[in-house]
């Protein structure tokens, strides 16, 4: 595992305390694990993500990621609708420990409240997170 300043968190990104990456992207907001959780976890096996269209509050569980240590919930770190979600996980679920703030990527939401993100956790503020969890 990785310790904690070896720990990849782009600083443009919002994080949740549940350990997801938020990017807006104009009115979408792309979602996914941070570096961190993919570390956790070790090499994931297995990615169960929503439907396009279902619409999931603030943190209610909305993936399940399986590793070849255990299987973890995911929570939405903002509601909204999804509109897309990353089709290639399901075949080649490694990839979201080889690039989880890129190909790694997971859905892509609509979100209710774009206001939002701003509540979100800035890369430092959950950089100091981690360290408290350490």
């Amino acid at each position: 595992m990785k310790k904690i300043e070896e720990i990849h968190l782009p600083e443009e990104l919002r994080y949740s305390a549940d350990h997801e990456w938020v990017r807006l992207e104009g009115e979408l907001a792309r979602v996914g694990l941070t570096d961190y959780a993919q570390d956790q976890l070790g090499d994931v096996v297995y990615v169960e993500l929503p439907s396009v269209g279902a619409h999931i509050a603030q943190g209610a569980v909305f993936a399940t990621v399986e590793s070849v240590k255990s299987v973890s919930e995911c929570y939405m770190p903002l509601s909204g609708e999804v509109t897309a979600v990353n089709g290639p996980l399901a075949d080649d679920p490694v990839l979201l420990n080889q690039n989880p703030y890129g190909d790694g990527w997971m859905i892509l939401v609509k979100p209710d409240d774009p206001a939002a993100h701003s509540r979100l956790l800035t890369a430092e503020g959950y950089r100091g997170r981690l360290k408290g969890e350490a």
